[in-house]
């Protein structure tokens, strides 16, 4: 079992075989090792014209190593690597097995209840639950199933199955999935958020953008990059704002969208911007009820179980009250950078 500490939370992954760990060429080993020292990486936050280049540190089809269609990419995890071996003081552990058997679908499905699916963005997913354990089953594409992540009573333990010839590649897509999920289910009570934002450390301030699908995060993150001097990308989609000993921090984590940021660094949080595209460039700042609402509307959660949801709503409103929350209404362009910048001074 491989250990790996987001947010001071730990986690542990292990693989069956005939599919492993990836061993990493040297170029690639080079970024995991810069990443986990928080150095600053060769990557802009990904727009919307731009070409999506490899999620991972593997840049190429050159630096995959031999046997690679059996080895699971797991380079941007590498970076947040703790150790080895099992631990009594981890938040959760997924076992990836060899492949999902006909008897095993049947043991899964056979008698399960539907709670929920979800159909609006890729990839799909519907949950149903049995016998007090909860499935996933995942569709990166429409009426494709890849595979089905099943999770104990506790939501501490996940299996997840892949369907028999599924890719290396598509596998790997479906565990970042699935230990996004089982990450919230067994942190979110722990003051911790997993948030949809991109983040910009500046002189040791953090600033979150976030907002609506397609709104310009990962646009207005570049912008500041290309604007505002001293700035640094922290990550461009899915960091985590945690609470300890009652200051906020921001950090990195393995899930950055996009753009191959996977930076292990952890910066004090210094406001909270929601975007709004508009004709003009201009920013106010805000609190109560309408931080409280943008925060939640960006968090990720099982929103349908009442102790998860209890403990989403607790921190969000911690978030709104204690931190400097702003709304900018913006253009895509240098000016939206210097106002947000100026106005979160």
């Amino acid at each position: 079992m491989r250990v790996y500490k987001v947010a001071e939370h730990k986690f542990g992954v292990e693989i069956e075989s005939p599919l492993s760990f990836m061993n990493y060429t040297e170029a690639v080993a080079q970024r995991i090792e810069n990443a986990s020292r928080g150095v600053v990486m060769d990557a802009f936050p990904i727009r919307a014209c731009d070409e999506v280049p490899s999620r991972s540190y593997v840049r190429s089809r050159q630096e995959l190593p031999e046997g690679y269609r059996t080895m699971l990419d797991f380079s941007q995890y590498e970076p947040f690597f703790f150790g080895e071996g099992p631990s009594d003081d981890l938040a959760f552990t997924l076992t990836v097995k060899s492949s999902l058997t006909e008897q095993k679908e049947r043991e899964i499905m056979e008698g399960s209840e539907v709670v929920l699916k979800v159909n609006d963005a890729l990839p799909w997913y519907y949950i149903r639950t049995k016998d007090g354990n909860t499935s996933y089953e995942f569709f990166p594409m429409p009426d494709k199933s890849v595979g089905v992540l099943l999770l104990d009573e506790t939501c501490t333990k996940g299996e997840f199955y892949p369907r028999p010839g599924v890719s290396s590649f598509s596998i790997m897509g479906m565990i970042n999935t699935a230990l996004m999920i089982l990450y919230t289910y067994t942190t979110t009570s722990k003051d911790t958020l997993l948030l949809h934002a991109s983040v910009i450390d500046y002189e040791g301030k953090a600033n979150l953008f976030f907002g609506t699908s397609g709104t310009g995060k990962s646009t207005h993150a570049r912008l500041w990059l290309e604007n505002i001097p001293g700035c640094r990308l922290v990550n461009d989609d899915n960091p985590v704002v945690r609470r300890i000993d009652g200051e906020f921090y921001v950090f990195g984590t393995p899930w950055s969208g996009k753009t191959p940021c996977y930076r292990n660094v952890r910066v004090p949080v210094g406001a909270l911007v929601r975007l709004e595209q508009a004709p003009e460039n201009a920013i106010r700042r805000i609190s109560g009820l309408e931080a409280y609402a943008n925060i939640l509307a960006s968090s990720s959660c099982i929103r349908w179980r009442k102790r998860d949801m209890d403990a989403l709503v607790a921190m969000c409103e911690k978030v709104a009250m204690l931190l400097p929350n702003y709304h900018l209404r913006c253009l895509p362009d240098a000016d939206a950078a210097k106002t947000s910048f100026n106005g979160t001074r």
